[in-house]
């Protein structure tokens, strides 16, 4: 028996030795594979600053929401500012002990790893809140046991970190909740178009349903599952005293509205264009698409929508006239406050959906007529006057790219008028004395004087110059108009008045740029005359706006573009009509017809109910009863009051101080006509 239990002793003392040298072993290897997934494993140090990415929102003037830039559209929400039912919802439906585990629960892995056993491959990860956090924000979503350690571990380093509360800050603002949101804020706003402070517990239940499976559970694509996981998250919460059965019942009982899952028709696309450039531009995509900046601009909605409509309107009418089946006409249309630069509307074209291409800023195009203030502003500033006269009569120019190697222009109504003051060449727009006057003040100070106004494309350096032949931009039209009617004074157009970041730091802020450029007398005699334009020119059409308007039309050759610009004292806005093709817009399409209606269209919704305003006349300028045809001295009927400079008045006039005019007589009268 000795012998028996001699050999039993050291066959227990070798068996206590291997299982001594197993325990180390497994230590060792329990202490590599802890040491060989901690090294791997990120710091969780920088939770407490977690800064995700969000959406950049764009604002209008009056800081209603536009327009937003993301990547992930996350909108970033505080715990403590949601209803403790939203919380709870979750919490029952995704981790019913998240307030008494350490990162991990043990029965939920334990439950889990049966399952897997039993099925040969994970189909259950029973993961809590914490680790659905550290897998989301530093893990793969793939389905490996390594991975699940590596979560296990990290939720537990960040359950020691943060406390429950910064734990489920994290989780409802980064969780992806379907139909790209990211977050309970994004998703409620989504799914029910509220925030997320005023769900109901129905809504919330159901929000609280989709991280599980958000395609599946979605109430926009299978309303019947949303509804039951609905139901089953409601359940959870009565089983864990969140709420009562009576809560329940009125919960399922509740009717859900759902926002429209049609995208939301954009207001301003162009603009929002035009900006999210600039900002891509300045400070880069990645600051754009994650940064969640707040970007608040000049756009003011109720303008905006009436030059939409406007715009619409009015090409449609150009179709139905000339009988276009395919619509291929495009139009543009700008805005500005006259004294600030502000752009209070802006539309690029007809459909964003199908062409980006901004043909208010990216498309030169021949200004045609529409030029002509320039060269006549220029001649003012030279000396000529209002009852100047130039001669309009046949003219030609070699030019050997011409048939007969002559250039012979003609006016548009292909008649000459004979001796023409600069006023009755403006109001009808004389194409030959327009070139004789540019002949007689000399072409690169013309263009000098164009630069000066605004006008910042290439223009060519010859006598075409005087028609509109050098191409430029709609937006460059309306700032150097903007002179015109700000009394000489050149803002600078401007889109964003101020962009912060989501610290409220402010990366940039726009004040007004208003430089004075030309003499305010001379801009005014201008704007004067072109006052006639509206009255009695080529611009009658937006006669019926009822308001003291100055304005100039335009139209190219073959009637390719037409164009209509036109201002108050305190709006200038300009349209652009033509084909991307350029192509003639048809017969008589020219910019009283086709442009000059959707400027009166817009103007007049723009400008309904504000203070009728009249140009205010600067000192230095005199009037003077004239003879409209011929510009001399009269005081008989029909005569109507000339403005000049002091000093510069015909022989024989009698000046006349502005005060002593009233702003009704300064008017063209309508037997001028």
């Amino acid at each position: 028996m000795s012998k028996y239990r001699s050999d039993n002793r050291g066959f227990i003392s070798l068996l206590t030795v291997a299982l001594g040298i197993a325990v180390i072993m497994v230590l060792a290897l329990t202490g590599y594979l802890l040491y060989f997934f901690l090294g791997e494993l990120p710091s969780v140090d920088t939770l407490k600053d977690y800064r995700p990415s969000i959406a950049t929102r764009i604002y209008a003037d009056n800081n209603e929401l536009v327009d937003e830039f993301f990547l992930e559209d996350r909108k970033i929400i505080k715990v403590a500012e949601l209803p403790n039912f939203v919380v709870q919802a979750f919490v029952a439906a995704e981790d019913s002990r998240f307030f008494e585990h350490r990162g991990i629960d043990i029965q939920s892995i334990s439950r889990a790893f049966l399952k897997n056993l039993w099925a040969g491959r994970i189909v259950q990860g029973g993961s809590t809140i914490t680790q659905q956090v550290a897998k989301s924000l530093y893990l793969s979503p793939e389905k490996r046991y390594i991975r699940k350690i590596k979560e296990a571990i990290l939720a537990y380093k960040i359950d020691r970190y943060l406390t429950k509360e910064e734990i489920l800050n994290l989780y409802l603002n980064h969780i992806y909740l379907g139909h790209g949101t990211y977050g309970v804020e994004a998703a409620a706003q989504g799914y029910f178009g509220k925030s997320a402070r005023h769900l109901t517990l129905p809504e919330a239940a159901m929000l609280a349903g989709l991280p599980k499976a958000p395609s599946t559970y979605s109430p926009f694509t299978h309303f019947d599952r949303a509804r039951q996981r609905q139901s089953y998250v409601l359940e959870r919460m009565v089983e864990d005293g969140y709420i009562t059965g009576a809560d329940q019942e009125r919960a399922l009982n509740t009717p859900l509205t759902l926002r429209s899952v049609r995208p939301k028709e954009k207001i301003a696309p162009y603009f929002v264009e035009h900006i999210r450039r600039y900002v891509v531009e300045k400070y880069g995509s990645d600051v754009l698409y994650r940064e969640g900046l707040e970007v608040y601009t000049t756009l003011n909605i109720e303008a905006q929508k009436a030059a939409r409509e406007a715009v619409e309107r009015g090409l449609r009418e150009l179709e139905q006239r000339q009988g276009y089946e395919t619509g291929l006409v495009q139009g543009a249309l700008v805005s500005m406050d006259v004294k600030t630069g502000a752009i209070k509307a802006l539309v690029g074209g007809r459909e964003f959906s199908k062409s980006e291409f901004n043909r208010a800023t990216q498309s030169r195009r021949q200004p045609g007529s529409a030029f002509k203030p320039f060269i006549y502003t220029a001649a003012f500033d030279k000396g000529l006057t209002p009852s100047s006269h130039f001669v309009d009569a046949p003219i030609s120019f070699p030019d050997p790219s011409q048939p007969g190697g002559l250039w012979q222009p003609k006016n548009f109504d292909g008649k000459f008028t004979g001796a023409t003051t600069l006023r009755n060449a403006i109001v009808q727009s004389r194409n030959v004395i327009t070139i004789k006057v540019l002949q007689d003040i000399g072409v690169d100070y013309a263009a000098s004087y164009a630069n000066v106004m605004g006008i910042s494309s290439p223009l060519s350096r010859n006598l075409s110059l005087a028609l509109g032949s050098s191409g430029v931009t709609l937006l460059e039209m309306v700032r150097a108009y903007g002179v015109l009617a700000n009394q000489g004074r050149r803002t600078t157009p401007y889109f964003i008045t101020k962009i912060v970041d989501r610290t409220g730091h402010i990366f940039e802020e726009n004040q007004p740029k208003v430089e004075q450029v030309i003499d305010p007398r001379i801009a005014f005699i201008t704007a004067y005359i072109m006052q006639d334009v509206v009255e009695s020119g080529t611009g009658r059409r937006v006669k019926s706006i009822g308001r003291p308007v100055a304005g100039k039309t335009g139209t190219t050759n073959d009637v390719r573009d037409a164009w209509f610009m036109g201002f108050t004292p305190s709006l200038i806005t300009g349209v652009w009509v033509g084909f991307d093709q350029e192509r003639s817009l048809g017969h008589q399409e020219v910019g009283g017809r086709a442009a000059a209606p959707i400027w009166l269209y817009f103007m007049s919704q723009s400008l309904a109910g504000q203070p009728i305003e009249t140009f205010p006349v600067p000192e230095g300028i005199v009037f003077v009863k004239v003879n409209p045809k011929t510009g001399e001295p009269s005081s008989g009927g029909g005569s109507i009051y000339e403005s000049f400079l002091e000093g510069t008045t015909p022989l024989g006039a009698i000046p006349v101080e502005a005060g002593q005019v009233k702003p009704e007589e300064m008017l063209p009268r309508e037997e001028n006509e």
